[in-house]
């Protein structure tokens, strides 16, 4: 049996959940250390340079990037191709998963998620309330009339569900967590897809892991994810005190 691949990321991370449920479609085992980036230490910040997660360890490949990650899945074990094969097909769906890692990232993460949930629970401060609100009022239905012309009514962008469905629906799970859900009278097309994606069996197993983590008690949170069926890594690259990384906040 291979030896399990090593990442290292929060649960909750859509980046991480994105790599993770790759992982998956390929039938790979691997072993977490669920922390987020303002809780790395020095090993984690030689291991990824801008602080950011998730982190792949594969014996002596170490990536950061999600996308470089998933890239380097696809052709290291090709297997259950993550991609589309014809090239017009191909470079849509990497456009689209650029779109969500940079554009669904700023609104759902940094806009949003980051402003409600982790700024008052790590830096005990409040979010940007005029930015919250400028978001959800311009940014985010501007986005979701885009998305909308691109998804499809029925099933998967590409065929079978692959990388570019993944890295779309995985950020509206984190807006999910801030309170914010997609009307489906006015973006049909991006509600229906959503909750496909979001239904799908790697989806749903990750659910659970994401629901301790962001449920449980910091000092029993490692105790409640092995007891949730984790597979967690043997050591850890966190720390108990959080510090801000090379990041847009």
């Amino acid at each position: 049996m291979a030896r399990p691949v090593t990442v290292i990321g929060s649960f909750v991370s859509p980046y991480v959940r994105k790599v993770l449920v790759c992982l998956m479609l390929k039938g790979l085992d691997y072993r977490i250390d669920p922390i987020t980036p303002f809780f790395g230490n020095d090993e984690f910040a030689r291991l990824s340079p801008l602080r950011r997660i998730p982190v792949l360890i594969d014996s002596e490949v170490v990536l950061t990037d999600s996308s470089v990650i998933c890239a380097y899945l696809d052709e290291a074990y090709p297997g259950r191709p993550l991609l589309p094969v014809a090239p017009a097909a191909r470079a849509r769906a990497r456009w689209l998963e650029e779109y969500a890692d940079s554009r669904l990232g700023d609104l759902f993460i940094w806009s949003l998620f980051y402003q409600k949930i982790v700024r008052p629970a790590v830096w005990g401060e409040p979010g940007d309330l005029p930015r919250i609100e400028r978001v959800l009022r311009e940014d985010i239905p501007a986005a979701l009339d885009y998305l909308e012309g691109e998804l499809p009514a029925d099933g998967y962008l590409f065929g079978d569900i692959g990388l570019a469905d993944i890295a779309l629906a995985s950020f509206f799970r984190n807006a999910d967590y801030a309170d914010f859900t997609v009307d489906a009278a006015r973006w049909p097309r991006v509600a229906g897809f959503v909750a496909r994606i979001l239904a799908y069996p790697a989806f749903a197993e990750l659910k659970r892991f994401e629901d301790v983590q962001r449920n449980a008690e910091i000092k029993r949170r490692h105790e409640a994810l092995l007891d949730a069926g984790a597979p967690l890594t043997d050591t850890t690259w966190g720390t108990r005190e959080a510090r801000r990384g090379m990041m847009r906040l």
